[in-house]
């Protein structure tokens, strides 16, 4: 597998290849295994960006981005845990980018509920503030995990590929993860909606109906903790975090419909995954110049918000200035 079919190729150029590629692929005429390294990248970017757009934009509504952000750095514990686990089965030649990605989940599942638990009964219990729990909570796991990087994973490299993410060593294997969890989140979308909507707008009317806000809340931390796992090997979890805010952001100020929301924030992160991993492209080709993929993809959604903050219909700047100027324009003519 090798992306030389790209290479060369000025910027919009690349956009033809690829969509020839994608209908040789749909029609039967190429399979996974033929699909070059920038291919692999977009539809692994696009599969983990529909994942976050689905889970930030309920993040988003009930005010936990902060707590994603918590997630985003405590999930290493999980991810350490499960590797030294493994290593202590399987030998030291098991590498961080080969735990199976059952005990990943497994992994997942626990930080989440250890951070949700620990977060929980300080602001409970405590009685601390609920931004200064998160942040003491997200912290001291996270320093838990580099400890642990530094004690028994030396020779793993897992500090940096975790945190940062090797988009470039990704194969066609790789994305039976994206797959699985974008599966996971729709279909949870599509069982919960009903009751991840009214736990988010109003809570109160959930416990009257008898829906757990606790359980579905619970359920959407994991959501997020399994999301970060399936997508540290690509962007790592810290980058993660842009993924699941950006395009939420983006499409919040373009509509206020939940479910446009979720689509336009999904169709951000689709063009942002195809055209952050061309314009990287184009630069290595053209100008020698290379770039963090994962970090032209998180630029190029902070574009798409930039622009949308400018045109937005009820928020854009653009918006704004014009009718005020038309303010001014009636006001001077009383």
């Amino acid at each position: 597998m090798s992306s030389h079919s790209y290479w060369g190729v000025e910027f919009f150029g690349f956009f033809h290849i690829f969509f020839h590629q994608m209908f040789l692929l749909l029609t039967g005429k190429a399979s996974l295994a033929s699909l070059t390294s920038d291919e692999i990248q977009i539809l692994m970017l696009a599969m983990l960006g529909i994942s976050c757009a689905i889970v930030g934009s309920f993040l988003i509504l009930k005010r936990m981005a902060m707590v994603a952000n918590s997630l985003s750095h405590t999930v290493l514990v999980g991810i350490v845990v499960a590797l030294i686990v493994m290593r202590a089965l399987l030998g030291d030649s098991y590498s961080a980018f080969h735990v199976d990605i059952k005990v990943l989940f497994i992994a997942s599942l626990l930080s989440s509920l250890l951070t949700a638990y620990l977060t929980d009964f300080l602001y409970r219990v405590l009685r601390l503030q609920k931004d200064a729990s998160t942040g003491l909570v997200f912290t001291t796991l996270f320093a838990v995990g580099i400890i642990l990087v530094t004690l028994f994973t030396k020779n793993a490299h897992i500090g940096a590929e975790v945190i940062m993410g090797n988009i470039d060593m990704l194969h066609s294997d790789d994305l039976k993860m994206g797959f699985y969890l974008l599966v996971m989140n729709l279909s949870l979308l599509l069982l919960f909606f009903k009751e991840y909507l009214i736990t988010a707008f109003d809570p109160q009317f959930g416990k009257l109906s008898r829906f757990s806000n606790r359980f579905f809340t619970y359920l959407l931390l994991f959501q997020t903790s399994a999301t970060v796992i399936g997508a540290f090997r690509a962007v790592g979890v810290v980058l993660v975090l842009a993924l699941l805010v950006l395009p939420v952001l983006t499409a919040r100020l373009l509509t206020h419909r939940l479910y446009k929301m979720i689509i336009l924030a999904s169709t951000f992160s689709l063009l942002s995954a195809l055209v952050g991993v061309a314009l990287a492209r184009h630069i290595l080709s053209v100008y020698n110049i290379a770039l963090s993929t994962g970090g032209v993809v998180v630029m190029t959604q902070f574009g798409f918000w930039g622009i949308a903050l400018i045109f937005s219909p009820s928020k854009g700047a653009l918006t704004r200035l014009l009718t005020r100027r038309r303010l001014k324009a009636k006001l001077a003519t009383c």
